[in-house]
């Protein structure tokens, strides 16, 4: 039987049809924006393979976006009629409660998955997307961390395997673990943007800015392959900017780094969330900071709009909610408030609770603050504090979560509340609050 570049017997017609997956898998790794097409390459070099059909379903489900959940299931299925091994059954049983809605069924499953074989890097990673997108941090680096001891460092992947234990290590706070990992995987590979990303992490909550803005200066050259994530950096880059006051350069990578909307990463999905996140969340900084970001808004907000009542992504709704609340729609903003309880209400599972727990009130807050209800505000958003982190993003993308109620604190002479945020800031954070934008006049 083919196997896999990391040695795993797999259904394959042939070992082309294996090298093809291998090809996939690669791109996957370092997010490659041609991805889709060693797919596409692949499958016609083996349209029989269930791990190939599962590779299709996990990409449509880390799209984020209802519209691809048909998709997603019906290559599950065309999977599950392909006579799969055991460890592809395995991978199905996992796509399908996350189609389904039970993501803490599909990590459960990912982990036996990687418990049984620690070189299936497709487990690990979908693994690691999802526990992030949970904020499942903890779950990341065990996982990590019981993988890699099986890896050989000559291995096909295994810096892909180092980024991720940088990520999640910077996640947990073991900065130094994250930078040496980190750093050890650019040098083997300086376009491997999850380590370029996890880096830049550690630099961002350490308070290291001029570094930062070097490291991902002198690593940009490396990224011209790359998907979205590479806009994800530049944000990064941009928040370097940021915290130094440095408006124009911020305002200028906006444009021409992480929303650049005539570039071509951009064009295939103008609404992907992650890109409509570190716009959004860019945007509602400077405006904290008293910046005029003229009419930037405005295309965030029709996407929003266009996304009402899609609530997979429950870290992105919040996100909507600031672009609608920013251009003053306030019809389109309680719609989707709205929309969000009816999904609340009428689903189970994981995601279902999370919205409900935590974008829900986070969403509200939004709007009662721009209806001016800052202390409303306040009391909607207090009791989702300690559980925020489950709507997934690292703690760099939350902040601006944790600004939003300082804001409306502040507004509403809530002084207890903001001394409170702050101090969960202060606790969190090595960098104080006292040296960083949006904190510093707090």
């Amino acid at each position: 039987m083919p196997r896999d570049a990391q040695g795993n017997a797999a259904t394959f017609a042939s070992d082309e049809a294996a090298v093809g997956y291998d090809r996939t898998i690669a791109s996957f790794l370092n997010y490659r924006f041609d991805t889709p097409l060693q797919l596409k390459a692949a499958l016609a070099l083996d349209g029989e393979a269930p791990l190939l059909h599962a590779m299709k379903a996990g990409f449509s489900m880390m799209a984020y976006n209802q519209a691809f959940i048909p998709a997603a299931k019906s290559a599950i299925a065309t999977a599950r009629g392909l006579r799969p091994n055991a460890r592809e059954a395995l991978h199905l049983d996992a796509l399908d409660a996350w189609a389904d809605g039970g993501q803490e069924r599909a990590l459960a499953i990912w982990e036996r998955i990687v418990a049984e074989h620690p070189r299936d890097i497709l487990a690990f990673r979908f693994h690691h997307f999802s526990a992030f997108w949970m904020g499942r941090t903890p779950a990341m680096y065990r996982l990590v961390e019981q993988a890699i001891p099986h890896w050989a460092d000559d291995l096909p992947g295994y810096g892909s395997m180092l980024a991720c234990r940088a990520f999640a290590h910077e996640e947990c706070g073991s900065y130094a673990i994250a930078e040496r990992a980190g750093r050890e995987a650019i040098r083997r590979d300086p376009s491997d943007l999850w380590a370029a990303h996890a880096v830049a992490h550690v630099l961002e909550m350490q308070g290291r800015r001029a570094e930062g803005i070097g490291w991902i200066t002198q690593l940009t050259p490396h990224f011209g392959a790359g998907n979205n994530l590479r806009h994800h950096i530049f944000w990064h880059q941009a928040m370097f900017h940021l915290e130094r006051h440095e408006h124009e350069e911020v305002l200028r990578l906006y444009d021409q780094g992480f929303r650049d909307l005539q570039s071509p990463v951009t064009q295939v999905q103008p609404d992907l969330y992650i890109d409509c996140q570190n716009a959004a969340s860019m945007l509602f900084r400077l405006e904290r900071q008293g910046v005029d970001v003229g009419e930037r808004w405005v295309e965030l907000a029709d996407k929003a709009e266009g996304r009402i009542g899609d609530c997979l992504s429950a870290f992105t709704l919040p996100h909507w909610m600031m672009a609608l609340t920013a251009t003053g729609r306030l019809d389109a903003a309680a719609r989707m408030l709205d929309a969000m309880r009816d999904y609340a209400l009428a689903n189970t599972g994981d995601n279902p609770r999370i919205v409900r727990d935590y974008a829900i009130p986070a969403c509200a807050a939004l709007l009662h603050r721009a209806r001016g209800e800052y202390s409303a505000a306040v009391a909607v958003m207090r009791p989702a504090l300690g559980g925020m982190h489950e709507l997934g993003g690292s703690y760099a993308q939350q902040d601006v979560l944790e600004q939003l109620f300082l804001d409306v604190a502040l507004k509403a002479d809530a002084q207890t509340d903001a001394d409170m945020l702050l101090e969960r800031v202060r606790g969190r954070w090595p960098t104080p609050p006292e040296r960083r934008a949006g904190y510093a006049r707090g």
